[in-house]
């Protein structure tokens, strides 16, 4: 036989082995609901965007000064020039008045100045390409230098067709490495000759008619090739008016290295200023004609480094945005469900109160009972049940 317990109806009832959720975080409201859903789908964009910003990267610039000056110079030259090669020369000068082109020689082919059709829509496209990074260099150049796209252009399509008449240009190219200080590098009539301090060019029979330095310039950069580095040079073309013409540029030279996570490199960017006046000595515009680049090195270099933030800064910004988000959107629910309930309160308090008048009605005739029957719901339960098992 066992024992006689003692069962509580009321401990019986409250047992639960499953945790319940306080009644008022489970009241369902519009509101809410509504508040719920542009949380959610705000902290999902905010992860995703805080993400992105992650793997992304930064470029940070820093000037230092350039200690490496016993290095070399490259200069990398792709010009065409509206006269045949044996009426011009090309040379270098620096200013220690050493001709640097005895060093390395430049490539002079003659060739036809006008374009095929291919050619010119290639010439074309690298204008307007130069044109629009110039314009728009300060958005463009990080990704390039992140992207290490090292060259956007292609060289230019050989020529399939010669013209019927003999060549009436000289195309200049090739590249040479100088003293990193400041010099000049000209093209200009009659061949050069070197002295120990200086050199001439000689002239034979020509004249004033013989000049023509209208020029196409297709290359002109320094050092190696390096993603993000405009060449403000390139795609210029300068047709000349006058045959005694003097074609100035005035090129800054500032060294740069360039370290992202991918590679290490050192390179150089240059700003232009270009001038062209005419030579005419009878009113005092006295000098030669020809293509002068007056280059010069900044005593500054430009560092430039790739950065990301730490996966601890990460994880930070990424609780910090997710916290403010949630709580700034619970914040806001409750002044606005609070303003809902008072506009509630004050303008449907009447139309309740009448419905409230017609539901009184309706309960009273149903709390009405029969003779003789009984009412299940007003049956009180004892609160102790004696329960004793007999074995059988």
């Amino acid at each position: 036989m066992l024992r006689r317990r003692n069962v509580n109806i009321k401990t019986v009832k409250e047992l639960d082995a499953f945790p319940k959720v306080p009644e008022p975080y489970i009241d369902k409201t519009a509101v809410g609901g509504t508040f719920s859903i542009f949380t959610i789908c705000t902290i999902a964009y905010l992860i995703i965007a805080e993400t992105s910003y992650y793997l992304d990267s930064r470029l940070q610039f820093k000037f230092e000064t350039d200690t490496d000056i016993d290095a070399k110079l490259k200069i990398n030259i792709d010009i065409t020039v509206a006269m045949t090669c044996g009426r011009i020369s090309a040379d270098v000068l620096d200013s220690t008045n050493q001709n640097m082109i005895g060093h390395d020689s430049l490539e002079q082919e003659d060739t036809w100045w006008e374009l095929t059709q291919e050619q010119r829509s290639h010439f074309e496209a690298l204008k307007d390409m130069n044109s629009y990074l110039r314009e728009e260099y300060h958005a463009i150049h990080e990704l390039l230098w992140k992207s290490n796209q090292v060259t956007l252009y292609s060289e230019m399509p050989k020529r399939t067709r010669q013209p019927s008449y003999p060549p009436n240009a000289c195309r200049i190219h090739g590249s040479l490495n100088v003293n990193k200080v400041a010099g000049n590098f000209h093209v200009t009539a009659g061949k050069s000759l070197s002295f120990p301090m200086g050199h001439i060019h000689i002239l034979t029979f020509m004249t004033d008619k013989d000049y023509n330095f209208t020029h196409r310039i297709n290359k002109f950069s320094f050092g190696g090739p390096s993603p993000g580095i405009i060449h403000p040079l390139e795609g210029d073309e300068k047709i000349a008016d006058n045959n005694m013409i003097l074609y100035q540029y005035f090129v800054e030279v500032v060294p740069t290295d360039i370290q992202t996570l991918l590679s290490t490199s050192r390179t150089y960017q240059y700003s232009v200023k270009d001038h062209q006046r005419p030579i005419d000595h009878q009113k005092g515009s006295h000098g030669r004609p020809g293509i002068f680049f007056k280059y010069d090195m900044s005593a500054l270099k430009i560092k430039v480094t790739q950065q990301r933030d730490t996966v601890c800064q990460f994880l930070v910004k990424l609780c910090a945005t997710i916290g403010g988000i949630f709580v700034t959107s619970g914040l806001v629910k409750n002044i606005v469900q609070s303003f809902w309930y008072i506009m509630c309160c004050k303008f449907l308090a009447t139309k309740e109160n009448k419905n409230d008048q017609k539901y009184s009605i309706l309960s009273t005739t149903s709390n009405y009972q029969m003779p003789g029957t009984i009412n299940l719901l007003n049956i009180s339960v004892p609160e102790n049940v004696d329960i004793m098992f007999k074995p059988q």
